[in-house]
């Protein structure tokens, strides 16, 4: 474990809770733990963190300006171009299937596996632990975007309307996973146009995330 800790800059005293936040359900039979549970503490974590840092960097702006910075950078490809960038994938573990279907550079894989580091750096150190990870990683996105960035939904009600297309509905169709690590499948429609799914953590994700999608096939 000597190489990932230290690319997360940190040596962990319970190696166990390393290995659980790199591990897959896929093996979760083999190894009987995996980082799903992890991964629902890391994205609490990382919430909070990020909260504080553009509390402080943006002062003078208002809460609902704070919610769309925040938003934009916990979401899943956040996340993964994150894990990107640190290199994340090599020590990510998972069945021979799932590295064959591309679980390496599969972007639900990759954020999941970066909030279960997370809360991993935060039970096995501190909060202060997980902040020095973090920090350094999103300051410079944080500097990146100077305005408050819009979320999808609302640039893609704005650009339908603009189209004269009509306004999206979003239908929700499925909800999967355990209690503490749901996934939800929404359903984008938008007048004259083929439908989209997004997928995401709770429903207003899925949708941020259908939106998103829709609105490059509209640009």
């Amino acid at each position: 474990m000597g190489v990932i800790e230290k690319l997360l800059g940190h040596t962990f005293a319970d190696p166990k809770l390393l290995s659980a936040a790199l591990t897959h359900s896929s093996l979760r039979k083999q190894t009987r733990t995996s980082y799903e549970r992890l991964e629902f503490l890391g994205d609490r974590v990382l919430g909070l963190v990020i909260a504080d840092m553009i509390l402080r960097r943006f002062p003078k702006e208002a809460e609902g300006d704070l919610a769309k910075r925040q938003a934009a950078l916990i979401k899943r490809d956040t996340l993964a171009d994150v894990a990107r960038t640190i290199g994340l994938g090599p020590y990510l573990k998972m069945s021979l299937g799932e590295e064959k279907l591309g679980g390496r550079d599969n972007p639900n894989m990759l954020s999941d596996t970066m909030e279960a580091l997370i809360a991993a750096l935060y039970l096995d150190g501190s909060l202060e632990t997980a902040r020095g990870f973090i920090a350094p990683l999103w300051s410079p996105l944080i500097e990146a975007t100077k305005a408050p960035p819009k979320d999808a939904k609302t640039a893609l009600q704005e650009m339908s309307q603009k189209l004269r297309l009509g306004l999206p509905t979003y239908h929700l169709l499925a909800r999967t996973g355990p209690d503490h690590a749901p996934k939800f499948l929404v359903e984008i429609r938008l007048p004259g146009q083929e439908s989209i799914h997004g997928t995401g953590k709770s429903k207003r994700e899925a949708e941020q995330a259908g939106a998103a999608i829709m609105l490059e096939l509209l640009s």
